[in-house]
């Protein structure tokens, strides 16, 4: 009997808890269903705080990066008093005949704040700079909090006529085929304290032939829940005003919410987004359109799909990183990073296959030798028990104080060696073709390959990519085996020989090469000390291996 009450307590248990979790995911319904809107800020904000600031070539390179997403609206620049690298760029973009109707620029409201209260009468160099570029899509920016302007000396009413008086010079001066979106800069500064004024300011602006509104959270401190009931009360009234503008968010990064404040901003009233593609920007960045996308594309989001070019949005991710930081993305950066798909093999069919997504777009190679753009490589030997024994020498490793690397290419393909697989050709040239990534790494192959080419002259067919057996020994063995004709030293050289033609590919010689580079980058300086480690510590072992299967 009282197994009988306890199995019932835990099935009334599970009731509630499939009926809890079906109703706390039913918001998530909003994001399957949202027809994005996506501003583009890639070229603006990745610079944003950066060792280096974007060069006109940089800049050209992250807007080229930016169409090929599929993305039609983009900013281009934010003009000061000074000639910026944006004046220049600008320029360039009208001379090039970029349709202008997709590009946008900032400008401030006033030219000049003295004692808390703004100039209304000269036109922000904002402007300005607009019509003599050619540019006529705005973003103005405004502050609402007390820091800023003194409200009492300068009334939200006149912070009204001031906005409205800028809205209409844009259509008058600028183009009647303008787009405005005003941005509200503070929200984190006005919403606790002046919340009134800053439904007052919307509702004043939803009165205007305005293509938007925008908000961000500038310093990553406000909790998604807080950013989302903004959204949802700026929202409330743009509908009691019937303005059926876009309302866009855009988050900065500081305690790991960025990501989620901006989901959860999209499911209580935003439709889109004014973000980079990637996550670089001011302070700890930004949250990166990229994830937002492809989040919204886990939730069952078709749209997006249609609307940009999603598949193609990791290489550009890559791409734009590596203009704006010189390196790589970091490696466990969700989705763009070197590490993002290792763990995408093993999702069931039904789920969001996030490696078929991307298949074919990435700008890294992939890290699994055994595993090709389109899937696994027929390697009959590649199977669980050699799995296992793979993770044995693993383990024989640790505990012999060795600690290696097994990710890398060939670091996985030396373990697959070393647990009793047959490198195949596949493999070894999958590992040839992918570059050194470090400049040191670059000039040490290169001096040895052309240590190689001397050896090569010897030969009787030269430019192949080949070495005798004699001339590889004479030119890199010699130091480590004492006599050519031994039949130790001719076994030795057959555990390089992967195809079998008597000879020495020099790609099968980069296996080991790089695999040293990758397991002892702090102790190789020299082209000596990289054949130092290469031979001792792997070709030699590999060549006892081949010995010992030949007896």
């Amino acid at each position: 009997m009282a197994r009988e009450a306890c199995n019932e307590e835990f099935q009334n248990l599970a009731k509630a808890y499939e009926q809890d979790v079906t109703e706390s995911l039913k918001k998530y319904q909003v994001l399957k269903d949202l027809d994005l809107f996506v501003l583009d800020n890639s070229i603006r904000e990745s610079t944003v705080g950066q060792l280096r600031g974007h060069t006109i070539e940089n800049k050209w390179k992250v807007y080229d990066e930016v169409k090929k997403c599929g993305f039609k609206h983009t900013i281009v620049a934010s003009f000061n008093h000074s000639t910026r690298v944006d004046d220049v760029f600008i320029k360039q973009l009208a001379d090039r005949g970029e349709d202008r109707a997709g590009l946008w620029a900032f400008s401030e409201i006033t030219d000049a704040i003295k004692k808390k209260v703004p100039d209304t009468e000269r036109i922000p160099v904002g402007l300005r700079k607009m019509k003599e570029a050619g540019l006529y899509n705005v973003i103005f920016e405004i502050d609402l909090g007390d820091s800023t302007y003194d409200f009492d000396r300068f009334t939200t009413k006149e912070m009204c006529a001031l906005l409205k008086k800028w809205v209409d010079w844009v259509f008058e001066n600028l183009s009647t085929e303008a787009k405005v979106f005003v941005s509200f800069r503070d929200l984190p500064d006005a919403m606790p304290t002046d919340s009134e004024r800053v439904f007052e300011v919307t509702d004043f602006l939803c009165k205007l032939p305005l293509f938007g509104l925008m908000f961000e959270e500038p310093r990553g401190q406000s909790l998604p829940e807080e950013c989302g009931t903004w959204a949802k009360h700026i929202r409330k009234v743009m509908d009691a005003n019937n303005f059926n503008g876009h309302l866009l968010v855009h988050v900065h990064e500081k305690f790991g919410y960025c990501d989620v404040v901006a989901l959860q901003v999209l499911m209580d009233g935003a439709n889109g987004i004014w973000a980079s593609v990637i996550k670089e920007g001011a302070a700890m960045g930004n949250a990166p359109s990229i994830i937002t996308i492809l989040n919204l594309i886990r939730m069952g989001n078709k749209r997006v799909l249609k609307k940009f070019n999603c598949t193609y949005l990791r290489k550009a991710a890559i791409n734009m990183t590596r203009v704006t930081t010189g390196v790589d993305p970091h490696i466990k950066q969700p989705v763009y990073g070197a590490r993002a798909l290792d763990f995408v093999y093993d999702l069931n069919p039904e789920e969001f296959d996030f490696a078929d997504f991307f298949r074919g777009t990435s700008s890294y190679s992939n890290n699994h030798p055994f595993i090709s753009e389109n899937g696994p490589n027929k390697n009959e030997d590649f199977t669980i028990e050699r799995a296992n024994l793979m993770k044995e020498v693993m383990l024989e490793d640790l505990r012999a104080n060795r600690k290696e690397e097994y990710m890398s290419k060939c670091g996985l393909a030396v373990l697959f060696d070393r647990s009793g697989g047959k490198l195949t050709d596949e493999i070894r040239d999958e590992i040839a073709n992918d570059p050194m990534k470090t400049p040191h790494g670059q000039n040490l192959l290169k001096e040895i390959r052309e240590r190689w080419d001397e050896w090569d002259l010897k030969d009787k067919v030269q430019g192949d990519n080949l070495l005798d057996y004699d001339s590889f020994y004479n030119g890199f063995m010699a130091p480590y085996f004492a006599c050519y004709r031994c039949n130790d030293t001719k076994k030795a050289l057959q555990a390089l020989d992967m195809d079998i033609d008597n000879s020495v590919d020099w790609s099968e010689f980069c296996v080991f090469l790089k695999w040293a580079m990758k397991q002892y980058p702090k102790t190789i300086h020299t082209a000596d000390d990289l054949l130092e480690v290469a031979f001792p510590k792997r070709l030699i072992p590999c060549m006892r291996d081949e010995m010992l299967v030949k007896k």
